[in-house]
């Protein structure tokens, strides 16, 4: 290994990113992403506990944003829009990474096995909006509908946004397809 260099956490998922994208999740190893991105395999499990944890490493972030966004929300504001915007405000995050939050989305696809962890994470994430719905007074079962369906939406709009060639704004996509559960909900 050459000299230390800044940043091995982020180059240690630059270097997962690409190596999956080249070869494929399960042909690639802990130690050829260390040594794709300059550093020792030991390193690399310093900062990630398996191969996977590159690409899921940020969900607790994730949920501490949103449900940190739905607690500090005004009171006099509805759950549902709460939550929708906790997630908009999620997607803005997201949009300034979009080429990254592409490629990663690219391998969990991919994968059957990480597809499953991710759904594991998203209803990890419902659970946290449930409680903090709980929080703001909101009874059950309410509470989790509420969360369970902005999770729904959430992963409608990210799928649209992944696949949108323009690269409209994930915010926007968000905001929209809550304007779209809110019509097939009224009847409109």
């Amino acid at each position: 290994m050459g000299r230390w260099e800044p940043d091995a956490r982020g180059r240690l998922g630059q270097a997962a990113l690409e190596l999956f994208a080249e070869r494929g999740f399960d042909q690639t190893t802990a130690a050829e992403i260390a040594k794709r991105a300059g550093v020792t395999e030991r390193t690399f499990f310093r900062h990630f506990a398996d191969k996977r944890e590159v690409l899921f490493s940020g969900s607790q972030m994730l949920h501490d944003f949103i449900v940190g966004a739905v607690t500090d929300a005004p009171p006099a504001v509805p759950p549902i829009e709460a939550v929708a915007e906790a997630v908009a405000a999620a997607g803005g995050h997201m949009q300034e990474r979009r080429e990254l939050v592409a490629q990663r989305q690219a391998v969990v696809e991919a994968n059957p096995e990480l597809r499953e962890r991710e759904l594991a994470k998203l209803s990890f994430l419902a659970a946290g909006l449930t409680d903090a719905l709980r929080g703001r007074g909101v009874p059950d079962p309410a509470a989790r509908l509420t969360a369970e369906a902005g999770m729904a939406v959430f992963r409608v709009a990210f799928e649209t946004w992944i696949k949108d060639p323009v690269g409209n704004d994930l915010p926007q996509v968000v905001r929209a397809s809550f304007a779209e559960l809110r019509a097939v909900t009224s009847g409109q």
